[in-house]
């Protein structure tokens, strides 16, 4: 027993370790980034920007051009699309800018990240071998899990060939904060969970609510730069200029269509399982309370973050909520995701208080 509590001991403490150098990792990653985005060219960028600008002058000019008898129509036109009234434009050439050199500063930061990924994964396994247990039983272990799998869930999208290159500064910037807050705020040491959590359902219920609000902070993401870009789009349009710096960093993303379009398509992917999640919680708390429903803090958080979500779905499909309206509605479903987590487990008492600080 001596033996197995100091190895448990032990293993705590590499733990720590490999979430420290993680962080270390993922700072080297957050620099690297900043890299891409500052030396990637600023001449390729604004090409959209000028092909914007050039459509919106003209597009309400028709030439008529009398040639040989046939009349020609000349001047090209805004093509819009039917959702939200965007106007059909292409990508921005990514982080990067198009360049060698922004290229291979997204390539150091890319294998940084994904360094920092595996030593925090294995910073997660170590401290789940340490208490024995899924390592999901207080809020440092749910913050470290939860970071690991975003950026899992990114990795994942880059090796499918998805355009998401530009969410990795954000991404990191928002892990080192998460870590950050966990070791110096929410550290807890390695123990035994509560009697109410010796469940199988921990492994059911826990995992997948980790996975929705990982992939739902990569929506979050995608819905905020859609609101930049689309208010950027607008400006060029209407004949503004945005400014250098505006264009050297929008310009770089994809389009606000594509960036809609991939919010939309993660959280209406998402969505379902996170119906399974409340439903599995329900029925661990059948199992673990006698009750399915208690009306508890945490379970009316997880309907209200649910109903919001289905909010956000419906007003997609209804005429005059989508775009900008319907975004809006999607980052106050994650605000509520975060309330759910932060909120209630910090400044609410309930029979969740065990997953507290």
């Amino acid at each position: 027993m001596i033996l197995a509590a100091a190895t448990n001991e032990s293993l705590a403490e590499f733990s720590n370790v490999l979430i420290y150098s993680s962080m270390a990792v993922y700072t080297l990653a957050f620099l690297a980034h900043i890299a891409e985005w500052v030396f990637g060219s600023r001449s390729k960028v604004g090409r959209t920007a000028a092909a914007l600008t050039t459509t919106a002058a003209a597009a309400d000019a028709e030439v008529t051009v009398q040639s040989g008898g046939t009349a020609v129509l000349g001047g090209p036109k805004v093509v819009t699309r039917s959702t939200g009234g965007r106007r059909d434009v292409p990508d921005g050439p990514g982080a990067a800018g198009g360049t060698v050199q922004g290229d291979l500063y997204g390539r150091i930061a890319i294998s940084l990240t994904t360094l920092a990924f595996l030593v925090e994964a294995a910073g997660v396994v170590t401290r789940a071998l340490s208490v024995q247990r899924a390592p999901w039983g207080n809020m440092y272990e749910f913050s470290t899990t939860f970071s690991t799998v975003a950026v899992g869930a990114y990795l994942g999208f880059l090796v499918a060939k998805k355009n998401v290159r530009w969410i990795g500064l954000p991404l990191v910037t928002t892990v080192l904060l998460d870590l950050g807050i966990a070791v110096t705020w929410l550290y807890t040491e390695s123990d035994q969970l509560v009697p109410a959590l010796h469940s199988y359902w921990l492994w059911i219920h826990v995992s997948t609510a980790i996975f929705c609000g990982a992939v739902f902070y990569l929506g979050a993401v995608a819905t905020l730069m859609y609101l930049f870009r689309d208010s950027y789009e607008n400006k060029l349009a209407n004949g503004g200029d945005p400014g250098s710096f505006a264009r050297s960093v929008l310009e770089r993303l994809p389009a606000a269509a594509s960036l809609d379009k991939f919010a939309y398509r993660i959280n209406a992917a998402i969505f379902p399982l996170w119906t399974f999640t409340i439903i599995a919680g329900a029925i661990w708390a059948g199992d673990a309370w006698g009750r399915y429903w208690n009306w508890d803090a945490k379970e009316v958080w997880s309907f209200i973050t649910w109903v919001a979500y289905a909010a956000y779905l419906h007003a997609r499909a209804t005429a005059g909520w989508k775009g900008r309206k319907a975004a809006y509605i999607a980052l106050i479903a994650f605000a509520c995701f975060l309330f759910n987590y932060y909120g209630v487990n910090i400044f609410v008492n309930s029979l969740h208080s065990y997953a507290g600080v």
